[in-house]
């Protein structure tokens, strides 16, 4: 039953919540229906999976054919139907067959959200190749990195990205082909994409409408997403198409458990229209939005630049239905002062992943909009999906990002991972389904530390309560989640150790009410030497992308404080803000 308390002013509705969630799970998984479950080996390890998923994602490329002339993609004034864009893959997946690209060769995509960005991604997964979606914020450096690690073969990028990548070409040897987007001059030994598919308008009129024929097996490598760690590099997360493709079910499972919770019947899927405002290479807007979209023929909408007040008018020409993506979006668009003078009745729902949200947010989605708030958990080495989290169950348990859906599993370790700790215990949180990845690409130690028999260790501190919603208590050791980007401290304290002046240094995050959290560094410099905040500033903003930059640095007179075994006790600095 629902909680007796009426958290931020919440109070549930009679006879709330219907079912159990125990009910639920037996309703929407029976045999015949749509969440019918099955089982597979994967990796050597029994598991249950979505009977009813598409095997691979050349059949959900298929899946959005069908959606025919209804509108799939909006970017500013081009519009991309789902004909044009299968056809623009069917035809790029074809030049990339040409060019040599075949199975399990990487292919990189380094863009903003623009139209071409699905039709690059699909081109390549459906003939088998390995899609690397790499963070179009990183610097010239980190994107040349992200290349070198994966052994990409061809790059499939735009302009502005290629003008940070071209000076570090010559350091990415198995690089052998770039396509680049929207440039004018995108100088020698680059292909122009537009000469292989032509513009966005024109690709309604390609002529190719069938993919090349490969062979895909549902455990196939599909995607390498690069995941922010608390050590060294970023590491590259090996997803299958049974990965992404787990997804289109899981999102569709945590809606239908939302409805039946509401003791109403299942609606018959009817397409929506999504403003998709979070970037395209994070598994949230790619596995857990993309695919699920295509299969239901939603419209996506993007933008260049992420604005509140040109989102308005968006959400009222558009009638949008669906928004969100990190909760920095869903408080702006509360508090900006513009809003009040746009139509946004549209809106059914906001919802968000990446970062944590203050349960004040989860009322006022609600309460300013007349929308369900939505959340969940994930990773990227779960791609995206895990639990799932909205309407009156978020309003009623707003400090959750809810239960595991029906085909995952969670459970909480003891910090050693040798025992599993009793109900409403805080420790380290565990996953396994079918939605986590196979490894740390070239990483074989770091997969062995992280993988274990089918589940993977998050390092995120949770509990579970009686009836299985998930509360997390803390992220990953180090870890900073600044409006859904990832930041590592030991990167960006060893670019501030790489200083002259500095001798000690540590990263940690400081709260804040639309980021979730922001980086702020504290250092001590060394005897004799000096060096500003600004200076420190602009010293790690010329190496490193800018959302890894700290907002404030504090100094120290004397080193920074330690445990026993030498590790900063970073517990302690923040009273230094």
């Amino acid at each position: 039953m629902a909680s007796s308390m009426a958290p931020h002013g919440w109070a549930s509705p009679e006879n709330w919540p219907a079912m159990s969630r125990a009910q639920c799970r037996d309703v929407l998984t029976a045999p015949g229906q749509r969440f019918e479950m099955g089982e597979a080996v994967i990796s050597g390890v029994p598991t249950r999976i979505w009977k009813n998923a598409p095997a691979n994602l050349r059949l959900v490329a298929q899946a959005g054919e069908v959606h025919g002339e209804r509108d799939f993609l909006v970017y500013e004034s081009e519009r991309v139907s789902y004909d044009a864009w299968f056809r623009a893959v069917a035809t790029l997946a074809a030049e990339l067959q040409a060019k040599g690209v075949g199975k399990g060769d990487r292919v990189a995509l380094a863009m903003r959200n623009l139209p071409e960005w699905p039709v690059a991604f699909f081109a390549a997964v459906t003939i088998g190749a390995i899609c690397v979606p790499l963070n179009a914020w990183w610097t010239g450096e980190e994107l040349a990195y992200g290349l070198q690690d994966s052994g990409t073969r061809l790059l499939i990028c735009d302009a502005e990205r290629w003008e940070r990548i071209a000076p570090y070409r010559s350091e990415c040897p198995a690089l052998e082909t770039v396509i680049v987007s929207r440039a004018d001059n995108p100088g020698e030994d680059t292909i122009m994409l537009e000469r292989l598919i032509g513009r966005s308008e024109e690709y309604a009129s390609l002529a190719c409408d069938t993919l090349p024929d490969v062979d895909i097996a549902p455990d196939d490598d599909a995607t390498i997403f690069y995941t922010s760690g608390t050590t060294g590099r970023p590491k590259g997360a090996l997803g299958t198409h049974r990965n992404l493709c787990t997804n289109i079910l899981s999102s569709a499972y945590n809606s239908a458990f939302s409805v039946l919770r509401r003791g109403e019947a299942l609606p018959d899927p009817m397409p929506r229209t999504s403003l998709t405002v979070i970037p395209l290479f994070h598994v949230t807007a790619c596995s857990a939005g993309l695919m699920g979209s295509i299969v239901a023929g939603n419209t996506l909408i993007f933008m260049h630049k992420w604005d509140p007040v040109e989102a308005f008018g968006i959400i009222e020409r558009e009638k949008v239905n669906l928004t969100g993506g990190v909760p920095t979006i869903a408080w702006q668009l509360i508090e900006d002062p513009e809003r009040h003078k746009y139509d946004l009745s549209s809106l059914e729902a906001v919802a968000y992943g990446g970062a944590p949200a203050a349960p004040e947010l989860v009322r006022r989605i609600h309460q300013e909009f007349g929308a369900l708030p939505g959340n969940g958990w994930g990773m990227t080495e779960t791609m995206a999906t895990v639990t799932g989290h909205s309407g009156e169950d978020y309003l009623n348990r707003p400090d959750s990002c809810g239960p595991p859906v029906a085909v995952a599993d969670l459970k909480i370790m003891s910090e050693d991972g040798s025992t599993e700790l009793p109900t409403g215990a805080i420790g380290e949180l565990w996953a396994r389904g079918p939605m986590v990845v196979k490894g740390y690409w070239g990483k074989p130690e770091a997969s062995a530390e992280t993988f274990v028999d089918g589940w993977v260790r998050t390092g995120d501190l949770a509990r579970l309560d009686e009836e299985g919603w998930c509360y997390i208590a803390d992220r990953a050791k180090d870890m900073i989640i600044r409006g859904g980007e990832n930041i590592y401290s030991s990167e960006v304290e060893n670019v501030l150790y790489d200083h002259p002046a500095v001798t000690d240094a540590a990263l940690i995050g400081l709260p804040h009410k639309q980021l979730g959290e922001e980086p702020a560094a504290v250092v001590h410099l060394a005897p004799g030497t000096s060096a500003s905040e600004e200076e420190l500033r602009e010293w790690v903003a010329a190496r490193l992308a800018r959302f890894k930059v700290p907002v404030r640095i504090a100094f120290t007179r004397a080193t920074l404080p330690r445990n026993a075994n030498g590790k900063i006790l970073k517990k302690d600095l923040a009273s230094l803000f």
